[in-house]
């Protein structure tokens, strides 16, 4: 078992805009970042980042969130170029349904999308955020529950093995359908890939949340996020070996091998 970062672009956006204290004239680069999550009973994929299509897709969204973005190669075709098929990707895991989480899935067509009946719920109603997934067509969904008992402080969970190697946890501060996926490899390294609960690694470190403008305009669940990313804050101070990985943190991706590496 290993996990791969696929990276695929980035967008710049000031600190300012990604976290409560930020600077204006700290510039972030806002990853769009894949992770391939390699496993004996089938090879998974968390979100997808940016596709080939993510121009024709951007061009969905309201003005305001049509952020300047710099392409990098799309996971479909990294996958290819390294000659795995695409195929052995048994589902793709979205942290949620915003498009720069799920744009990549245009080029993996076929491929099973996890989402809980909460999620196709959101999804099916065409909510702000949604319109790119939408657009996708004929998605086929592999409907799962929250079916385990609490895990690291969250309620509960869905053990998508059945062997704890990957742990998936609501977190529906950011959106309905967000989660936060634990990956423990047999080495004993474990990640807790949070989506947007955070967007920088000073959310988790302050802690502070995203500014009031953006998360209203978002329609974020301000008490659930909140208690969310406490529930991070406390697992990760109980088991310093988790390392929570923000979507959009290019620095937490360092210490995982970029695909075709892997880290063990």
């Amino acid at each position: 078992m290993s996990i791969s970062a696929l990276p695929t672009g980035t967008y710049e956006t000031p600190a300012a805009l990604a976290f409560r204290g930020g600077s204006w004239s700290d510039k972030r680069a806002f990853a769009a970042t894949g992770i391939l999550v390699r496993h004996p009973k089938g090879d998974l994929l968390i979100d997808t980042g940016f596709g080939k299509n993510v121009d024709r897709q951007l061009a969905l969204l309201p003005s305001y969130q049509r952020s300047e973005h710099h392409r990098g190669v799309p996971i479909a075709q990294q996958l290819t170029a390294a000659r795995m098929p695409l195929r052995d990707i048994a589902a793709i895991i979205p942290t949620h349904s915003h498009w720069d989480h799920i744009s990549g899935g245009d080029d993996l067509r076929g491929i099973p999308v996890m989402e809980t009946a909460a999620g196709r719920a959101f999804i099916a109603s065409k909510a702000k955020g949604t319109e790119v997934l939408n657009s996708l067509g004929d998605i086929h969904y592999q409907q799962y529950a929250f079916d385990g008992g609490a895990y690291l402080g969250f309620p509960k969970s869905h053990d998508v093995y059945g062997d704890g190697a990957i742990v998936i946890v609501p977190a529906p501060g950011h959106t309905p359908d967000s989660v936060v996926v634990f990956v423990t490899l047999p080495s004993g390294k474990r990640y807790a890939f949070l989506g947007d609960l955070v967007w920088q690694t000073e959310g988790l470190s302050i802690p502070a949340e995203k500014p009031w403008l953006l998360r209203r305009l978002i329609g974020e669940d301000y008490d659930e996020t909140r208690l969310d990313l406490a529930r991070i804050r406390a697992a990760t101070a109980r088991y310093p070996q988790i390392a929570a990985v923000p979507a959009h943190d290019g620095r937490a991706f360092r210490a995982i091998a970029t695909y075709p590496g892997e880290t063990r």
